[in-house]
């Protein structure tokens, strides 16, 4: 896959991946509390990228001694059990 291929279909995968979710609706609410929209824009950016970064590093990581395969299935067991957890409000 072409680099640039990669960055846009990353960055639509995110992106859709994001709306809605926690993570807007935590900045949407810091952003209506606080004067200072750019504080809330500049450390909502910051937590995505630091994420992000752990998040490439890892993926990165465990692809060396992982075949892909487990990785996906492993990432889907999650967050099946994250949705089970948030519907029982455990979590």
């Amino acid at each position: 896959m072409s680099h640039l291929k990669t960055f846009f279909t990353t960055f639509l995968m995110v992106f859709l991946a994001e709306l809605g979710d926690k993570t807007q609706l935590t900045t949407l609410l810091m952003a209506a509390h606080n004067e200072s929209l750019k504080s809330v824009f500049l450390g909502a950016s910051l937590a995505l990228i630091a994420s992000s970064f752990i998040g490439v590093c890892l993926g990165g990581y465990m692809s060396r001694f992982l075949p892909e395969s487990l990785i996906h299935s492993a990432a889907g067991i999650s967050f099946i059990i994250i949705g089970i957890l948030l519907l029982a409000q455990k979590f």
